[in-house]
């Protein structure tokens, strides 16, 4: 600061005895540091994000849990199996369409209160199907609509979470921890469905999601702060009571009173996302990657009793835990590398930078959103792990076809699983990144997307397996998987003009 104390001196002494016609200069201010995204720690982050990736445990818990017992149901509510399937059918729908109500509603009321409301309407939903009488179907159905209602929306609400609180340079490893609660749900969903079935009967499966949703539903009433920018900002602004946690134990001290709440933002609707042509285009790409990899899980059931006639029902739940593990792994790995390939592309931008000072960018520019290539570091290791996951789904096939050992199957059914969940962390963290604002409606509509694609493929799935055997049938959804990869190039291609574009408007 001594070149700043010898500038106020001469300011002081040109007051003295300023010139003739000479302007007094103003003395220099102290340049006040930038103020921190988020008035949360690092460790507070972890515990924000730790909290909704639990409530993202319900969206795909609660769809998985009960397939083993759909036979069970069909006895018991004397319908075939073909009918109580619709309830999958009609879960799947809502599981899709929902998240655009509830995500688009969070972008703007606030993350807080619409996590409680979808957790609430999830617990006693599931108090519904527990308690509905066996002549009932029509009410099994409507239940299982309010399940889906409640429950898919969850992993929307997360994300809007993590954008609200994270730069993009530590939302990988945010989103890795937070698709973890995601991923445990399809790994753990069979075990416990089958083994909560066998002994306690059906009913005990929808009171086990009761009671962990109302546990989860407590947690965020007594912790999860509102986080939603347009309403406390950085964190610290104070908002009313609805929104405050019952017990405060994160940016505490931090909270100013004082700060002018930013004006609300208009309604925004979310369909207008599919308007931009790079969002539009890893949706696609997204999608078709995760319809394949649903087709794979939804037919692990029926492959394995026939391919490996020695394992039981038990055992081929059990199975699960393969793809599962993978994605488990694969959650906490691709989350760390995507912070790590962000941190070295912005090194790389500001040495490039201060090499060249007679560029007009200057370091501290270089990492500006309007500058910085987030395609090109989200999307830089797309490739290796898309074409491991079609190499993987291919060879997945024919060894089902010429009943190879059963662990080489599962050690594949790992590789998919770790490598397909890469592909979906890599795209939903660049979505985010590329739509802040709207993060939990730029969520909903991959969510939209991706299970529309997979349902229409899960309903032809079986069709496709009888016309064309296992190895032919996961070659073809290989080839389709392998059709769609100049997508990624695509995006990096347009991604730049497309948020010029958007800047553009905005400022006009």
């Amino acid at each position: 600061m001594a070149g700043l104390g010898e500038h106020e001196e001469n300011a002081q002494t040109v007051v003295e005895d300023p010139p003739q016609d000479t302007p007094v200069p103003a003395p220099a201010e102290e340049e006040k540091p930038e103020r921190p995204y988020s008035i949360y720690s690092t460790r507070e982050k972890w515990f924000i994000v730790a909290i909704a990736s639990v409530a993202g445990i319900f969206s795909p818990l609660t769809a998985n849990i009960y397939f083993p017992a759909i036979p069970t149901i069909a006895n018991a509510f004397h319908k075939s199996v073909e009918l109580i399937n619709l309830t999958v059918t009609v879960y799947m729908v809502l599981q899709g369409v929902s998240p655009m109500f509830w995500g688009t509603l969070a972008d703007r009321t606030g993350r807080r209160p619409i996590f409680l409301a979808c957790l609430l309407t999830l617990c006693l939903a599931c108090i519904g199907i527990a308690l509905t009488p066996t002549s009932d179907y029509w009410l099994l159905m409507l239940l299982r609509c309010l399940q889906a209602a409640g429950s898919a929306s969850t992993i929307a609400l997360g994300a809007g979470v993590i954008g609200d609180i994270a730069t993009p340079s530590e939302r990988g490893g945010f989103f890795g921890l937070y698709s973890l609660g995601p991923m445990v749900g399809p790994c753990l969903g069979p075990v416990l469905g089958g083994a909560l079935a066998d002994s306690l009967g059906w009913r005990s499966i929808f009171w086990f999601l009761c009671i962990g949703s109302a546990v989860c539903f407590a947690s965020m009433l007594a912790f999860l702060p509102e986080t939603l920018r347009s309403l406390v900002g950085d964190g610290s602004i104070v908002p009313s009571a609805i929104y405050r946690p019952w017990i405060p134990l994160v940016g505490q001290g931090r909270k100013d009173s004082s700060v002018s709440r930013p004006p609300p933002r208009p309604f925004t609707n979310p369909l207008r996302l599919f308007i931009h042509l790079d969002v539009l285009t890893l949706l696609i790409f997204n999608a078709i990657v995760y319809a394949v990899f649903y087709a794979i899980t939804t037919t692990i059931s029926t492959l394995f009793i026939e391919v490996y006639p020695f394992l039981n029902e038990t055992d081929v739940g059990l199975c699960f835990l393969a793809v599962g593990g993978g994605m488990l792994i694969g959650s906490v790995m691709t989350g760390k590398l995507l912070d790590h390939d962000y941190k070295r592309i912005k090194e790389r931008m500001i040495k490039r930078a201060e090499a060249n000072p007679e560029n007009c960018l200057k370091p501290e520019d270089a990492v500006k959103e309007e500058h910085f290539p987030i395609e090109r570091a989200r999307l830089r290791t797309m490739p290796v792990y898309l074409g491991i996951f079609i190499v993987c789904c291919a060879g997945y096939g024919w060894c089902l076809q010429e009943r190879a050992n059963l662990g080489v199957t599962l050690v594949l059914q790992i590789i998919i699983g770790y490598t397909v969940v890469s592909v979906m962390n890599i795209i939903q963290t660049l979505l985010v990144d590329l739509m802040p604002s709207q993060s939990s409606s730029v969520t909903a509509c991959n969510n939209l997307v991706r299970c529309t694609t997979g349902a229409v493929l899960v309903s032809v799935i079986d069709l496709i397996l009888n016309a064309l055997r296992p190895g032919w049938t996961y070659v073809l959804l290989a080839g389709v998987c392998l059709v769609t990869a100049p997508l990624i190039w695509v995006a990096m291609w347009i991604g730049p003009k497309c948020r010029a574009k958007r800047r553009a408007r905005t400022v006009s």
